[in-house]
């Protein structure tokens, strides 16, 4: 096989999910009645904001070589502790800063604050104490979430203090007579954070080693990368950036409930196996997770259209899911043919 061909060949299968996108799309705006339009493309980039983020986290564990269950409860603690310190009803107390903007970066700080703490637990367990992180990880998931329910005592925190849920009303974009495609700040921020994040794994000397620690830990570690401290980060950042989705969930929703967020951890999966992350680890790239999401978005704004039932997207994420691995192995089938 001559170089260009494969080079080719390459580009084809890192941005296969992309391709698969492409042709989704083409495909609903062909039969789906209504699809075809800039402000059903910006709601499904609305849709996918919160998902977005989250996924960012966990595909940074998987790529590491490991395992983070606790994504979702974590979002959904801090979504509950942001509802409660800055909602004015139900269980919130509706603090009151001056001037009132400081409730936006005051907020993000408590949520980040929040899940880098449990993403710091999870790390240390993993990492000091060499347990599975399959374990610690449900663990957490388990324990977070009764946390959740106990602070809240099942009761909701409802308006959110009016600085902080505009940075969810508010909307940049293009808006014309014949053409709207304005999206809301929640959503440019999950874009940004995915083009963050691609940078520094493809660009920088933690998402190489990252990239080195997930496909080999024994060769990373005698290739003198710090392992263990390069894991704790990561259970950190992937805490903190499931508090970040937390923080876009209560913003979304003007609060927080005991079950917010309930379901996410399986779309979150879904979108990274989709998206091309190996579950082996060490392979994949965060542009693909994001594909991976929008496709899960466009696929729910189409069942929507078509009035069907809900049941339906379930039916579908699972054959998807089925459908990446399946892909997954013969991209490694591919690659090994070819080095």
């Amino acid at each position: 096989m001559n170089p260009s061909t494969r080079r080719s060949l390459e580009f084809v299968l890192d941005n296969l999910v992309w391709f698969i996108l492409i042709a989704v799309l083409a495909i609903f705006s062909a039969f789906v009645p209504n699809y075809f339009q800039p402000s059903i493309f910006a709601n499904i980039i609305e849709a996918s904001s919160v998902l977005g983020v989250m996924s960012i986290g966990l595909a940074l564990a998987i790529i590491a070589g490991h395992m983070d269950l606790s994504v979702e409860s974590v979002a959904a603690l801090s979504a509950m502790a942001v509802g409660i310190l800055f909602c004015s009803a139900g269980i919130g107390i509706g603090l009151e800063l001056t001037p009132d903007w400081l409730a936006v970066p005051a907020s993000l700080v408590i949520a980040l604050a929040v899940g880098a703490a449990i993403g710091l637990f999870n790390g240390l367990l993993i990492v000091k104490l060499k347990m599975n992180a399959f374990i610690v990880t449900l663990a957490s998931y388990i324990w977070v979430r009764g946390l959740v329910l106990a602070i809240s005592g099942g009761r909701s925190a409802q308006d959110l203090a009016p600085a902080v849920r505009w940075f969810g009303i508010q909307r940049l974009g293009i808006t014309l007579p014949d053409f709207n495609f304005a999206i809301p700040l929640t959503a440019w921020l999950a874009i940004a954070c995915f083009v963050v994040f691609s940078f520094i794994m493809a660009k920088t000397r933690f998402g190489r080693h990252l990239k080195i620690i997930g496909g080999n830990e024994q060769a990373a570690f005698r290739a003198g990368i710090k392992v263990n401290r390069l894991l704790i980060i990561t259970f950190a950042l992937a805490g903190a950036i499931a508090a970040l989705a937390g923080w876009l969930l209560a913003i979304r929703t003007s609060g927080a409930t005991a079950n917010l967020g309930t379901g996410m951890l399986f779309n979150a999966f879904a979108a990274v196996v989709i998206g091309g992350i190996s579950l082996k680890g060490g392979v994949g790239s965060l542009p693909g997770v994001y594909a991976g999401v929008l496709l899960l978005s466009a696929i729910n704004t189409a069942i929507n259209l078509m009035g069907l039932q809900a049941q339906y997207t379930q039916v579908i994420h699972g054959v998807l899911v089925l459908a990446a691995v399946l892909l997954d192995t013969l991209k490694l089938r591919i690659r090994q043919k070819l080095a």
